[in-house]
């Protein structure tokens, strides 16, 4: 314990004396979802304060959290952003490296839309439909059996008959995590295969998560671009889009409701839409007050003007946070984050 602080305290120093000169922009990676957010403050950061533009990079949230844990020094990053939570694991793998404050900054919500082509047919889903339609094994009159569901009429005689094919994020994505828990997990329990699954003595949280792999549920690793596309070749295709995205899209996209609610930011602010999650930044703390401009524009970000209601982000599309005061007071303090519970 003694040589890692010593470590952390040799590599801070090193920073301290080298970074105005090494590094003046603030470096951030990380999620896709929240990197327009990130953009949006990062320009008007550039147009306000004297200070650089800081450099704002995606590759999704489980790289970033990885890079903002590499350790120290003007080489490592500065923030990561995410669309899901840091893991404990992140937080470990950070402390080994020297990493160890950091500060955990949730800037608003988001929701997870299911949306076709815009000429398309309407849907109205529920989780279980999402699960009978791409999980790999199904119950099926009382016995779990492989999924041989083709059309979506096959998986709830309401919905079109239209071939499934599914375009959902690859799994380094932090959308995937929130699709998988408010959706195909929701949808194994409430559909009765979780519990056929454990009845049968099997890992009911494993099979839940196993997908179909004959080509009707497809990984998209890169950004909302690439499932748009996706969509425009693919005119019968559905695809998994943040709501922002779709909100700035809807020329493109016709939305489905989700067990019988249309996402928009009323519904996902009055928690009425199921499928949304709160979007973060993770701040290495070690490099507040050392990295010039760092501190103002984390500061900046939390700010009413523009995380607040009325300010350029919800214009964008995200759901301003109703806690943002505290947030707004745990920046200030620069309060660390503890470890998960």
């Amino acid at each position: 314990m003694k040589t890692a602080m010593l470590t952390s305290a040799i590599a801070i120093a090193a920073l301290s004396a080298t970074a105005a000169s090494a590094r003046d922009q603030v470096q951030i990676s990380g999620s896709s979802t929240v990197l327009p957010y990130a953009t949006i403050v990062a320009e008007a950061f550039g147009e306000n304060f004297d200070f650089p533009t800081p450099v704002v990079e995606g590759g999704g949230s489980g790289a970033g959290r990885k890079k903002l844990c590499e350790g120290v020094g003007e080489t490592t990053i500065d923030i990561a952003n995410s669309s899901s939570r840091i893991k404990q694991s992140d937080i470990d793998n950070c402390a080994a490296n020297g990493v160890d404050a950091i500060m955990e900054v949730r800037i608003g919500y988001d929701g997870i839309v299911f949306a076709s082509e815009i000429d398309g047919a309407e849907f109205a889903f529920t989780p279980s439909d999402w699960y009978n339609a791409i999980a790999a094994k199904v119950v099926k009159d009382g016995a779990v059996v492989e999924n041989a569901n083709k059309t979506w009429a096959d998986v709830n005689a309401a919905l079109p008959a239209q071939d499934i094919l599914t375009f959902i994020p690859g799994t380094k994505h932090g959308t995937r995590e929130v699709f998988d828990v408010k959706v195909i997990e929701a949808g194994c329990e409430a559909s009765g295969a979780k519990a056929a699954f454990e009845a049968d003595g099997l890992d009911a949280d494993k099979e839940c998560l196993a997908l179909r792999t004959d080509g009707v549920s497809v990984d998209i690793d890169g950004d909302y671009t690439e499932t748009l596309s996706r969509l425009s070749a693919n005119k019968n295709a559905i695809g998994v889009f943040g709501l922002s995205f779709y909100e700035n899209n809807t020329d493109k996209l016709r939305v489905a409701t989700m067990s019988g609610v249309l996402p928009s930011t009323e519904t996902i602010a009055s928690g009425d839409y199921p499928v949304s999650r709160p979007l973060y930044f993770y701040v290495k703390n070690a490099h507040l007050g050392v990295i010039p401009g760092l501190r103002e524009y984390v500061n900046f970000f939390v700010s009413d003007d523009m995380a607040g209601p009325d300010g350029p982000l919800a214009a964008y599309g995200l759901v301003s946070d109703p806690e943002l005061a505290a947030t707004q007071a745990m920046v200030e303090a620069e309060t660390p984050m503890g470890p998960l519970k």
